[in-house]
Parts: C-alpha cells; sequence; structure tokens
C-alpha cells in the first residue's frame, strides 16, 4: 500500500496533528497519547476519526 511520494508528509492526525506513519494497511498516529490507527482502502486514506481504530 505504498502512498504517493510526498503525501505521507502532509498527512497529519486528524484529532492531535501530530505526523503519521505507514504499516501495512493502516496509517499509525505518532502522536504521544492519541496512537489512532486510520484505515487505507483502494489506497485511499480514510481519515475520519470514526473509522479509526483504537491502539490496543
Amino acid at each position: 500500500m505504498p502512498l504517493e511520494a510526498g503525501l505521507l508528509e502532509i498527512l497529519a492526525c486528524p484529532a492531535c496533528h501530530a505526523p503519521l506513519k505507514e504499516e501495512a494497511t493502516e496509517l499509525v498516529c505518532t502522536g504521544q497519547d492519541c496512537g489512532l490507527a486510520y484505515p487505507v482502502r483502494d489506497g485511499i486514506p480514510v481519515l475520519l476519526v470514526d473509522e479509526a481504530r483504537r491502539p490496543e
């Protein structure tokens, strides 16, 4: 699921505005207290807090 070059650099977590990192089929928030994981469906990041998975 490699995202287009440069896209990851401009995306941020909608909940806390921290940078995101790419992991498997998700974008994971790097924020200390957040850590939400946002799905990527058909190559499109779904950056909706309601769709995000909470950290375990």
